[in-house]
């Protein structure tokens, strides 16, 4: 029960209370010994067990009508519970603590020492039980920051040498080992192996990595050695980002975790309230005691933060960092999702997806006059009919004199004949015949040479391969899914129809993708917004929650309050699924504490619930909660 309404902290103007501390320390607080602190619990609770057996036998009563054993155990043993009140008492705070100290202490001064005992006993066995509940699960997430290497070995011009990992700086060049894992982000400059990445991108499979691959901290190198440069350490890695994000998620409060306190809160009022009604109604103190003690909201103020965290927890174990509470609360909410085109549903990187010869001309040599003039290009475009044609192994030809007309195409000479390669209207423009190449969706390349066309090339984004089942799968949780993008009408079309989006919306600007969010918003919409680049920055910050693509730019991923590590889409709409869950369970256990205590104090202000069975109903139902959040722990999720 560590329910608390405000966050006001008096300890250190009161030495008695700060005494109190170190019989009971904060939530999550590192004690010198923690050792010695279970066994303090272990042995209250032995205590008042043992008081329980001497009040029942009635052992050693030296004073008539008074059960002086019995009172010294509840009070020695019901120490914490009374130190915590007493701390509440100095801050002006209501909790469940306050609330059950009166009760225990209304059954003491009317001679019910034996109620008084059975109740702490119950208390002090709930506490443990949450206690050891929500401590798996820190050690489970504290587990994360253990599994890089303190020592990096280093390749240099003097050999290799081994230093601590916080000694390596950007540029270096680590040797990892076979079975060893990577400690920094990186690209590889040297080796082949295979990487397994789950604890980073959630993909079961290990990855083949290469020159030129990137790799990341917290994943595991089977196979092969590999040089990696290092790009990042530390905090700043992907590893250091999810296990900061989930130090942060245990200290954030979400909305929801307010409302679950101020509900806590509220049940004592109302549990302290119906007992006075009670006394005046009944006379019988016995049942207004109770009355206060079925009541209270324990399960539900400790289990949110507990379900939070485990929710937090899951998305980092799938490469999803969940900035907080509050951003995991929102995605719980989302009825529409907004999806950017390049970078997000589709890779960076343009590819060929057709080459259309002329009559008489070969695939090969529209491809190698095309490359040839290209191979000078920094257009996207050029760049990817070179790369098309260094993938089939297509020599290029003799070019030179090359001129570049921005926005329309390239003129050189390819095998000293004048070439053209570019839009249709910079070669038809040029007496060039193009009539029946009708338009499509793709970006086409025009290829002619002297006075003939040689044919076109056609371009393409290349779509993700998680995009279309990660649509599908959002669509089957009920969300509207968007395409917005600052392509033009035909690309956007395409792409649209490929996924099977909802719709979409081409030709934005950044403020235009800005516009289109505020207006779903205006219309009542929960928008999450998925993008990369900095042209999204303004709608991800406007949206309800904003996903940034880990290789996105800088600003992206700042704007965004979640961040996908590996790109991978599929992995959004499983952490949408985790924070629904988690939303469930959080709202469960609200109905269920409200259903509970309403059922348990009509009872108790009848007269037919007594006190000792009024404080099992109160812990049986706090353990239930506790353990029903507890399952959104990734110690405790199915694999």
């Amino acid at each position: 029960m560590k329910t608390q309404i405000a966050l006001v902290d008096i300890r250190r103007l009161f030495p008695l209370v700060d005494v109190f501390r170190r019989f009971k320390p904060e939530e999550g607080e590192v004690t010198a010994n923690p050792a010695l602190d279970e066994w303090r619990e272990y042995g209250r609770i032995g205590l008042v067990g043992l008081g329980i057996v001497c009040c029942w036998l009635k052992v050693w009563e030296p004073f008539p009508h008074f059960d002086l054993v019995g009172l010294l155990c509840a009070l020695t043993g019901g120490y914490p519970i009374f130190a915590e009140a007493l701390e509440d008492v100095w801050s002006k705070r209501m909790t469940m603590e306050l609330s059950m100290t009166i009760a225990l202490a209304a059954a003491l001064l009317i001679g019910e020492v034996f109620t008084a005992l059975v109740i702490v006993f119950f208390v002090l066995i709930a506490e443990v039980l949450e206690e050891k509940t929500v401590e798996r699960g820190r050690r489970a997430l504290r587990s994360l920051s253990e599994q890089l290497p303190k020592l990096a070995e280093t390749i240099s011009a003097g050999g290799l040498r081994t230093k601590s990992l916080d000694d390596v700086a950007s540029g270096e060049v680590l040797l990892i080992r076979p079975g060893g894992c990577i400690p920094v982000d990186g690209e590889v400059v040297k080796g082949n192996s295979f990487v397994d990445q789950s604890a980073i991108t959630g993909e079961s499979l290990p990855v083949e990595k290469m020159s030129g691959d990137k790799v990341f901290a917290g994943t595991m190198n089977q196979s092969g050695a590999l040089e990696v440069r290092v790009a990042k350490v530390g905090r700043d890695t992907a590893f250091g980002k999810i296990v900061e994000t989930v130090e942060r998620a245990e200290k954030s409060r979400a909305p929801v975790q307010r409302l679950a306190d101020q509900l806590a809160a509220y049940l004592v009022y109302v549990a302290l309230a119906a007992a006075l009604i009670t006394v005046v109604a009944t006379r019988d103190l016995r049942s207004a005691i109770s009355v206060i003690i079925v009541a209270g909201a324990c399960g539900v103020a400790a289990g949110t933060p507990l379900a939070i965290l485990g929710a937090v927890g899951q998305a980092a174990r799938r490469g999803v960092v969940v900035k907080g509470g509050l951003y995991l609360e929102r995605l719980s909410s989302v009825d529409t999702v907004v999806l950017d085109k390049t970078g997000t549903l589709t890779y960076a990187e343009t590819e060929v997806t057709s080459i259309l010869p002329a009559t008489g001309v070969t695939e090969e040599f529209l491809l190698a006059v095309a490359a040839s003039a290209e191979r000078v290009s920094e257009h996207p475009l050029g760049k990817a009919i070179v790369r098309k044609a260094a993938a089939q192994g297509v020599a290029l030809l003799e070019a030179e004199d090359f001129r570049y007309f921005p926005g329309r195409g390239i003129h050189c000479w390819v095998s000293r004949l004048p070439t053209l390669v570019g839009s249709r209207e910079f070669v038809a423009r040029l007496g060039i015949d193009v009539v029946g190449s009708e338009k499509t969706s793709c970006a086409e390349i025009f290829v002619a040479q002297g006075s003939r066309m040689l044919g076109k090339i056609q371009i393409a984004d290349s779509v993700r391969l998680s995009a279309g089942p990660a649509v599908r799968s959002l669509q089957e949780m009920k969300l509207r899914v968007l395409l917005m993008t600052g392509d033009s009408m035909p690309v956007a079309q395409t792409v649209a129809s490929r996924l099977g989006v909802d719709g979409f919306i081409a030709g934005l600007l950044p403020e235009g993708k800005l516009d289109r969010v505020r207006e779903l918003q205006t219309a009542g919409k929960k928008v999450a917004m998925v993008g990369d680049g900095i042209n999204d920055a303004l709608a991800l910050v406007e949206a309800h929650v904003g996903i940034a693509m880990g290789s996105g730019s800088d600003i992206a991923r700042e704007s965004g309050g979640v961040i996908l590590i590996g790109d991978d889409l599929a992995r959004f709409s499983e952490v949408l699924r985790i924070a629904k869950r988690c939303r469930r369970v959080i709202l469960t256990n609200f109905a269920g504490t409200i259903a509970i205590d309403l059922v348990g104090i009509a009872l108790a202000m009848s007269g037919v619930l007594h006190p000792i069975g009024a404080a099992l109903i109160h812990v049986c139902s706090e353990t239930a909660f506790v353990l029903n959040a507890a399952r959104m722990l990734p110690v405790f999720e199915r694999e």
